[in-house]
């Protein structure tokens, strides 16, 4: 993906958040909980939840940040788009970037395998 963190490769409402957890498919880890459902959109899009039991908003927002630099880096999918809802823990806000990195897409890669 490119450096920026583009709206079309957002979910954006409330409606677009209910649909994943309802309907999609849920990879629990340490630092994070990632659910994905395939979409029509072309693009893989991310959500990200930082409850307050993260922390106060400083470490909320470091750990979304980090969430968000790592769906950047990902390599393009395999042709199924999907959208990924990040459930973030306390954990991955004093996590090694690498650790919290490694889970997420060893996370995502379990989901695109699931059909």
């Amino acid at each position: 993906m490119s450096e920026a963190f583009r709206s079309a490769a957002r979910l954006r409402s409330r409606g677009e958040f209910v649909a994943v957890q309802k309907g999609g498919r849920r990879v629990a880890g340490r630092f994070l909980t990632l659910l994905a459902q395939q979409n029509n959109h072309g693009c893989d899009r991310l959500g990200i939840i930082a409850s307050r039991r993260v922390g106060n908003a400083v470490v909320r927002n470091r750990a979304k940040r980090r969430v968000r630099e790592i769906f950047r880096r990902l390599p393009a999918g395999d042709g199924r788009s999907l959208d990924v809802v990040a459930i973030v823990r306390t954990e991955a806000a004093k996590a090694p970037f690498d650790a919290v990195s490694a889970e997420f897409q060893v996370a995502l890669k379990k989901l695109r395998a699931a059909k």
